[in-house]
């Protein structure tokens, strides 16, 4: 059975997945159709049903609930790893002046956790342009917008470009409520049979665990789609961004999904959910 596949070029996601689209694990007569794009295209994808399984943001899956439900593994959650608020350091910008509603903010999509956070934080803030995560560096030092919401990799770069950090917002969050931050999940479409997406969650959780065992496995392939990031900074993403909850979510995860979707329901900044949002119960 042959089913598509869609993540990001990250080294969070080559990590977990290379394991099972390159059959270092039992795939059970499983083959996958993948497709990489950054976080928000998947988003966009996702919102047209076009993949069977795919990545995407917690902030875009509330808009998808009804077509897709999250499996237990493979998400992104974590303590440390939210998205910054930057700015250029010759244009530094102070915690009182984000009361501005015409500052220009390049946020990494509309739908991205990120930016779901930034409304939370920030909710004056609303003079947003929609950039591509790795372009909004250079979008400040080209002085095309005031603030940058970074997100991945680019947490280890903007100081030596530089950019200033104003706030963390996944900090912002913990203080705020005492959960790790959900940035980013794996779904399944739910037209699918039960069976088949049992044992997809299955063998992701295998892929993961496979990469915990062999983390120089995956090695290779990662490399090939990081692009120019080095050894070291690919090393502490994968630190970052791939833990437990990537594993399992467990009872804290979900329960870190929950406050995220109660409290953006209360704010009016999501639909209702209709449906049950995990897999498995």
């Amino acid at each position: 059975m042959k089913l598509s596949l869609g993540f990001s070029p990250c080294p969070n996601d080559t990590f977990i997945f290379d394991a099972l689209i390159h059959h270092k694990i039992d795939t059970e007569g499983f083959e996958f159709d993948v497709c990489f794009h950054d976080v928000e295209t998947l988003n966009q994808k996702a919102f047209c049903g076009e993949l069977d399984i795919t990545k995407l943001s917690f902030h875009a899956f509330a808009h998808v609930n009804e077509q897709y439900a999250l499996l237990d593994s493979g998400s992104a959650l974590g303590f440390g790893v939210g998205p910054l608020l930057i700015c250029h350091k010759e244009k530094y910008v102070q915690k009182k002046d984000l009361l501005n509603a015409t500052l220009k903010v390049g946020i990494p999509g509309r739908y991205t956790t990120a930016n779901f956070l930034l409304g939370i934080a920030f909710p004056y803030l609303t003079n947003k342009q929609e950039i591509v995560f790795s372009e909004i560096e250079s979008a400040l030092l080209k002085d095309t917008i005031d603030l940058g919401l970074i997100i991945h990799e680019n947490r280890f770069t903007y100081a030596e470009k530089g950019l200033y950090k104003i706030l963390d917002l996944g900090n912002y969050w913990e203080q705020l409520t005492g959960c790790a931050i959900p940035l980013g999940g794996i779904v399944i479409n739910r037209k699918l049979d039960q069976k088949v997406k049992e044992k997809v969650n299955r063998l992701i959780k295998n892929s993961v665990e496979f990469a915990f065992a062999n983390p120089t496995s995956s090695t290779d392939f990662i490399k090939q789609h990081a692009q120019e990031m080095s050894e070291e900074v690919i090393s502490k993403h994968i630190e970052l961004y791939v833990n437990q909850y990537s594993v399992e979510l467990g009872n804290e995860g979900r329960k870190s999904i929950d406050v995220l979707f109660s409290m953006a329901q209360q704010k009016e900044l999501i639909p209702p959910i209709k449906n049950e949002l995990y897999l498995m119960p």
